[in-house]
Formats: structure tokens, C-alpha cells, sequence
């Protein structure tokens, strides 16, 4: 009951008596719930040796007002308006962080990012904004004659699997000029026709891709750069950090809560609200 009083004012909003009793039963549930669920870091925590000291408790007291741009004074004055007393605020401080040290210990070695996955992102952030993707190409080219049987076609195909099993970056652009092909510049996927072009834009700088069967044979394309065209969007390198944090925060609190269901499975635990 002291842990939903933050929370009573929503309830207080419902419009009717029967609205207002099913809202306090749906807090009281997730509130206990989150009770439980503290209750099983602390244990875990014990278990593991981890512990959260005053002067953890200080640091990030200290933090917390230094990145607000507030004095002392200022910060009692906000925690008053609250509703905390300093010694209930440092209370609740000690329990985030030692919730905040059993998650970094026991799940986040559950999260990987990888730049791939982070550039990814940055690229679905700028087709939101209308920008484009662009990439610095070149391709060889391994035509199939008109009316080709079946047969034939898979004959071009083994030759340019065999093609690409020789290619490397260093040696793409000299393979380029000697089996036909050759630099495409900076193009989007959706420059190409729809078979080319989604294979196109699947790959990374660097990366050269399978053979690729078009209307007139099969491409091989080395992919040198990738950029997101548009002058008022911001470069991967500009946004990478902060796409990284984003993207950690938001897989560590699906595993958080992956984790505590694991949790509460192994417990015994007896609700009695």
C-alpha cells in the first residue's frame, strides 16, 4: 500500500466506483509482482556477493544532481515535492541499484549489438526521415543467352559460382575489367531492377555477393561504401553511440524480463493479495 501511493491519483481519476476498484486491483497486482521481483534480486544478490554501499548510494545521488544542474538545496526541494523524504528516496536509490548490478552481472552477457545491427538501424531511422541509401558499386556480369534451356542456364550458373569463389576486393576490379563488368558509382538498390536491387541492398561495405540471376544473366556485385544520401540527415558515425545505447537499453529490458520469469519459475512463491 505505501508503494502505490505515487500511483493512487490515477486511480482516483476513474469515473466510477466499479472502474475505480478493478484500476486498484490491477495496480496492487503489478505492484506485487514488482515486490516479488525484488525480493528475488535481493536474494540473487546475496547469493552472488553484490551489494550496494553508501557512498554507491552518494555517487549517484551526486550524478543525478549534477546532471540536472541543481544545488543541494534544489534537489531536497524537488525530492519534498514528490513526496520523498530524503531517507525513503536514498531507500528506493539502493534498491534500483541493486537491481541495476544483478541485471549488468547476470543478463547482459545475454545482449550482443554488433555494429552491423546498430548500422542496420541507423539506416531504418533514415529511410524514415525520406533519406536514401546509396552505395558505391561495382559488378561483374555473366551473360546467359536468349533461350537458354534450363540446362544451360545452371552451366552459367556453376561458371559463376566458380567466378566468385576467385573474388576478393583486391582483385574485383581487375576481375571486372577482365570478364566484363565494372564500376556502377554511387546507386540506390531502387535504381535496379527489383530482382538485382534487393539483393543489392542486403549487402555491406566491403562485402561482394553471390550471383545474382537478372533478365540477362548473373551479377556479381562488390559493394565499396555504403551512405545515407540527404545533407540534413546524420552521418552512421554522428548517430552510432547513440543508436548503440538506445539498442542495449531496449534488448536488456526485454532480457531483464526474460530473466525474472526464469526467476519466478524456480521460486516458490505464494501471492496472497
Amino acid at each position: 500500500r505505501a508503494r502505490a501511493v505515487p500511483f493512487l491519483p490515477q486511480v482516483a481519476e476513474a469515473r466510477t466506483e466499479t472502474e475505480r476498484v478493478a484500476r486498484l486491483k490491477e495496480l496492487y497486482d503489478e505492484l506485487l509482482t514488482f515486490l516479488i521481483d525484488e525480493k528475488l534480486i535481493r536474494q540473487i544478490a546475496r547469493e552472488s556477493g553484490i551489494r550496494v554501499t553508501d557512498a554507491d548510494v552518494d555517487n549517484a545521488i551526486e550524478n543525478l544532481r549534477l546532471q540536472n544542474n541543481l544545488t543541494e538545496e534544489q534537489f531536497d526541494e524537488a525530492l519534498a515535492q514528490q513526496g520523498f523524504t530524503e531517507s525513503q528516496y536514498r531507500s528506493d536509490l539502493k534498491r534500483q541499484l541493486l537491481r541495476l548490478k544483478v541485471m549488468n552481472q547476470r543478463v547482459r552477457a545475454r545482449v550482443n549489438i554488433t555494429e552491423e545491427e546498430v548500422r542496420a538501424r541507423y539506416e531504418e531511422k533514415a529511410r524514415e526521415t525520406g533519406g536514401e541509401i546509396r552505395l558505391d558499386v561495382s559488378h561483374i556480369m555473366i551473360p546467359v543467352e536468349d533461350g537458354s534451356t534450363a540446362t544451360e542456364v545452371a552451366s552459367v550458373r556453376q561458371k559463376a559460382d566458380g567466378i566468385r569463389d576467385e573474388l576478393t576486393p583486391d582483385n574485383f576490379e581487375a576481375k571486372a575489367v577482365e570478364l566484363g563488368g565494372g564500376e556502377l558509382g554511387w546507386i540506390a538498390p531502387e535504381d535496379l531492377p527489383e530482382e538485382l536491387g534487393q539483393s543489392l541492398g542486403l549487402l555491406k561495405a566491403g562485402e561482394i555477393s553471390t550471383p545474382i540471376k537478372g533478365k540477362t544473366g548473373f551479377h556479381i556485385f562488390y559493394v565499396r561504401d555504403r551512405q545515407v544520401g540527404g545533407d540534413n540527415f546524420p552521418s552512421f558515425d554522428e548517430m552510432k553511440q547513440e543508436l548503440y545505447r538506445e539498442m542495449l537499453d531496449s534488448a536488456m529490458r526485454r532480457q531483464e524480463k526474460v530473466f525474472l520469469q526464469e526467476e519466478r519459475r524456480k521460486a516458490t512463491i505464494n501471492r496472497m493479495l
